[in-house]
C-alpha cells in the first residue's frame, strides 16, 4: 500500500493570520502575551553591542537522511500571539531611572541613534536590491522524524522497521509455529525458528511490494520520503500525487502486481521441493501470503491500492481528481464496515477453510479483534485521503503576496524601542535589519522582541534580536501553493524575507501566518 502525502501542512505557530494592511501595528508589547522563552530572554538581556545571532543550520518532515544539525534559536516556534499595539519609548525620567540600578546596562554607542532621536527614517522609502551580501551559513534541511530502525536506503529512499513490526513478527511466529506443529511435529521447538524465518521472509515480500511503488514514483519524478514496515504491512510515503490519472493508476497497480509475481515465483519453486518438508511448507506459506496481500490491496477502496486505481478511473472519466477521491474514500469506508462484520462471520461459518466447530472461545475473540483493527485502519485511511485531497484543493489559496506583513527597514545599531516606534508610525508589523547600503542582512524575530522588557528596549540594538538572512530565507512574492510550502520547508524558520522579482523588499512572511491561512482555508466547505 502506498500513501501519497501531498506536500504536507505548514509548521505550527501561534500568530494570528494577517494580510498586508496599513493599519496593523508593529510587533511590540502586548500584556496578554505568554512569557518569552528562556533562551529569548537570556539573549535579549545580554545586550550585544554589535553583530547578529548566528544562523545555524537545522525533518519532517521527510526522512531524507541529509544529516542533522541543531536548530537555531530563531527557529523556535513557541511564538506569542500576534502583536496588537506598541508604545513609544517611555518618559526620559523613567528610562533613566530604569537604567540606573546596581546592574546598570551599557549605553548604545555614541554614533547610534538614541531613543529620543525622533528623526526621519533614513531608509524608510528606499528600494533595496536583492543582490546585497548576506551573512550566515546556508540552512540545512531539518532532521526528519525517524520511522523506527533504519534498515537501508534502496534507490536512495530510507527503509524503516517500526517498533510494531517486532510485535507482529512475534505474533506470526507464534501462529505459524502452531500450524507447523500439526504439519511437521518432528520439528519440536525448532518450529519457532522456522516460523521466525517465515515472518522475516514475508515482510521481505512486503518490502518488494513497497519498492515497486517507490520505483514507479521515482520514475515519474515524485519524491518519496520513506518506506516503513509496520504492524499491518508497509507504507510508501510519496510526497506528491501523480500529475495524470494514467500515472496514478500505474503507481497504484505495480504493488499488487509485484505481489502476484512473487506468489507465482514461490509456486514455481514449490515444484522443485518435496511436499511436507520445511522448504515446501515455507514456500507454500509465502505463496499464499503474497496472494492474500495482492487480493487485499486490490479491493477498490482507499487507502488500498485498489482504491487508488478506482480513483484514477473516476478521475479520468470526470476530469476531477477530487471526484475520484470522494468515490474511492466512501467505498473504502464501506469496505471497513464489511470487514468488521464479514470477517468474523466468514471465519465462524468455515468459509475460510476451517471447521466451524473449531472456531470458538479465544479464536472467536482473535478474529473479532483482527477485524476491528483492519476496519479501523481502512476507515481512518479513507478519511485521511479525503482530508489530503481537500488540502491539495486549497493549497493554491496560499499566496506569499497576500500573507506578507508590511516591514520597516532599520539599521543594525538602531535601538529596539526606536525601531518599534518607526514601525508603528508606518503601520508595519515587521522589521528588516539593513546595512549602511540598505541591503537586508537579518530579520528581527518577533519572539525575541517579547523577551526584551520594555524598559530595556532603548538599550538593546535590533541586531541583538535578529536572525541572519540566508538564501533560503528569501522567498519570492509570486510563490503560492505547493511551491510556497516547499520553499518554507527547505529552510525552516519563523520569518522569511519576501522580495519582488526585481529584488526589491516586499515584506516579511511569518510561518505561523501561513499555517493560520491554511487552517482557515481548510475550514471552508468545498
Amino acid at each position: 500500500m502506498d500513501e501519497s502525502g501531498g506536500s504536507g501542512q505548514p509548521r505550527s505557530g501561534t500568530d494570528e493570520s494577517t494580510e498586508r494592511r496599513p493599519d496593523r501595528t508593529a510587533p511590540a508589547t502586548d500584556p496578554t502575551r505568554p512569557d518569552p522563552t528562556p533562551s529569548d530572554t537570556a539573549h535579549a538581556d545580554s545586550e550585544p553591542e554589535n553583530g547578529t545571532e548566528g544562523s545555524q543550520g537545522t525533518d519532517g518532515a521527510g526522512d531524507t537522511g541529509n544529516g542533522s544539525a541543531d536548530r537555531p534559536e530563531a527557529q523556535d516556534t513557541t511564538r506569542p500571539e500576534a502583536p496588537q499595539s506598541t508604545s513609544a519609548p517611555a518618559d526620559p525620567g523613567t528610562e533613566e531611572g530604569a537604567a540606573s540600578g546596581a546592574d546598570e546596562p551599557r549605553r548604545p554607542r555614541p554614533d547610534a541613534p538614541t531613543p529620543h532621536d525622533h528623526q526621519a527614517t533614513p531608509h524608510l522609502d528606499r528600494t533595496f536590491a536583492h543582490s546585497g551580501t548576506t551573512k550566515g551559513r546556508p540552512p540545512q534541511r531539518p532532521k526528519d522524524p525517524r520511522g523506527g530502525l533504519l534498515m537501508g536506503r534502496p534507490f536512495g529512499v530510507p527503509v524503516y522497521v517500526a517498533p510494531s513490526w517486532f510485535l507482529v513478527a512475534a505474533l506470526i511466529t507464534w501462529v505459524f509455529g502452531g500450524q507447523l506443529d500439526r504439519v511437521l511435529p518432528e520439528l519440536g521447538a525448532a518450529r519457532y525458528l522456522v516460523s521466525l524465518f517465515f515472518a522475516v521472509a514475508f515482510y521481505a515480500s512486503v518490502l518488494v511490494h513497497e519498492l515497486a511503488h517507490t520505483v514507479a514514483a521515482l520514475r515519474f519524478k515524485l519524491p518519496v520520503r520513506r518506506i516503513q514496515l509496520q504492524f499491518f504491512g508497509g507504507v510508501s510515503e510519496i510526497e506528491k500525487e501523480a500529475e495524470t490519472p494514467g500515472r496514478e493508476f500505474v503507481l497504484a497497480f505495480v504493488g499488487p502486481l509485484l505481489s502476484l509475481v512473487l506468489s507465482a515465483v514461490f509456486y514455481g519453486a514449490m515444484q522443485f521441493v518435496e511436499p511436507g518438508t520445511v522448504p515446501g511448507v515455507l514456500l507454500a506459506g509465502l505463496m499464499i501470503s503474497n496472494l492474500i496481500v495482492a487480493a487485499f490491496n486490490l479491493l477498490p477502496g482507499l487507502p488500498l491500492d485498489g482504491g487508488r486505481m478506482l480513483r484514477a478511473v473516476v478521475w479520468k472519466i470526470t476530469g476531477r481528481p477530487m471526484s475520484g477521491t470522494v468515490a474511492a474514500a466512501w467505498i473504502g469506508r464501506a469496505l471497513a464496515v464489511s470487514v468488521l462484520v464479514g470477517l468474523p462471520w466468514l471465519t465462524q461459518s468455515g468459509a475460510l477453510g476451517s471447521d466451524a466447530v473449531d472456531n470458538v472461545g479465544m479464536d472467536t475473540v482473535m478474529d473479532a479483534l483482527l477485524a476491528a483493527i483492519l476496519a479501523a485502519i481502512i476507515w481512518t485511511g479513507a478519511g485521511n485521503s479525503l482530508r489530503m485531497a481537500r488540502l491539495r484543493e486549497h493549497l493554491p489559496e496560499l499566496r506569499a503576496r497576500n500573507l506578507t506583513r508590511r516591514a520597516v527597514p532599520v539599521e543594525t545599531d538602531t535601538p529596539l524601542s526606536e525601531a518599534l516606534r518607526r514601525a508603528n508610525a508606518a503601520g508595519a508589523r515587521a522589521l528588516v535589519v539593513v546595512d549602511a547600503d540598505g541591503n537586508p542582512v537579518s530579520l528581527v524575530r518577533e519572539a525575541a522582541i517579547v523577551g526584551v522588557p520594555e524598559h530595556r528596549r532603548p538599550w538593546v540594538p535590533v541586531s541583538g534580536v535578529a536572525q541572519d538572512l540566508t538564501d533560503g530565507m528569501r522567498v519570492s512574492a509570486e510563490l503560492s501553493g505547493e511551491e510556497l510550502l516547499d520553499a518554507l520547508r527547505a529552510a525552516p524558520a519563523t520569518e522569511y524575507l519576501v522580495v519582488e522579482e526585481t529584488g526589491e523588499i516586499y515584506g516579511v512572511l511569518s510561518a505561523a501566518d501561513v499555517e493560520r491561512a491554511f487552517v482557515k482555508a481548510m475550514a471552508r466547505p468545498n
